[in-house]
């Protein structure tokens, strides 16, 4: 498929970005790694009149500690949070997931950033950052904003970004020494999950359970009031909303919530 017709504008600074979508409101759309949007273009679901490429910022590529955080600049690529030492030392998880995302390929291009913005109930950064009780900063014309990961995933696809914003952090609280597990279930390792479980310590975010990214909130209540793991796994699926389609029915994911979660738990808790 070929898009349609688009002008290209490539931005060296955040400023200049936001120049740039200011003036163009809804018509433009924002080129982080290319992996969501560019699809969305070729099938003609998504027709900008202009594409802001933000590949040249370096200044969104970073991971540093600040005080009982770890900030994540928004354009910092998978392979580089899966490698990350500081990462790897004080959100694992994170680390872990990047490193789990598609192939080769997908992770030396996608971003942390584009990924969240994209809001795909179906990818694994988001349901991560919701274990993580994370956040996102937002910059726009009227300034910054932090905006935590429970309150952003509106539906799917659907963020409280406006036109003109950019998401330009990504923050965490340090989760040094907190257990931490990860699985999911795909056709093959570089396909979306067909479920998929971000567990640390007793938070669960879960993957392609509905129309968004979500938490396991009946299993994180039960942990907290001292359940099982066995038994507190069995209600992953309870509150969610999965889809039946040729892969998998909403029966079999429920199930799979469930097994994953119970593994995922089990590796935290060691």
């Amino acid at each position: 498929m070929i898009p349609a017709p688009f002008s290209y504008r490539r931005v060296s600074t955040v400023d200049e970005a936001l120049t740039v979508l200011g003036e163009h409101g809804d018509e433009a759309k924002v080129l982080a790694g290319g992996h969501s949007l560019l699809p969305l273009m070729k099938l003609r679901f998504a027709t900008p009149e202009i594409v802001v490429d933000l590949a040249p910022i370096d200044e969104l590529r970073y991971v540093r500690v600040e005080r009982d955080t770890v900030a994540i600049g928004a354009l910092t690529r998978y392979h580089d949070l899966h490698h990350d030492e500081t990462l790897r030392e004080h959100a694992p998880l994170l680390a872990h997931v990047a490193g789990a995302i598609g192939d080769q390929q997908v992770r030396h291009r996608g971003t942390i950033g584009g990924s969240l913005a994209h809001a795909d109930a179906a990818a694994d950064l988001p349901a991560a950052l919701l274990a993580s009780g994370g956040s996102l900063v937002v910059r726009g014309p009227g300034g910054q904003r932090e905006i935590p990961a429970d309150e952003f995933f509106l539906g799917p696809f659907t963020t409280p970004l406006e036109p003109d914003e950019l998401v330009t952090e990504v923050r965490v609280p340090v989760a040094t020494g907190i257990g931490w597990g990860f699985e999911k279930f795909t056709r093959r390792s570089i396909d979306w999950a067909i479920v998929g479980v971000a567990v640390l310590g007793q938070a669960v975010g879960l993957i392609n359970m509905g129309g968004t990214p979500i938490r396991a909130t009946a299993t994180e209540e039960a942990l907290a009031s001292g359940a099982s793991i066995v038994d507190a796994a069995a209600l992953a699926a309870d509150g969610a909303s999965p889809v039946s389609e040729p892969h998998a029915s909403a029966e079999y994911r429920g199930h799979l919530a469930r097994v994953l979660t119970a593994r995922a738990l089990n590796t935290a808790a060691v």
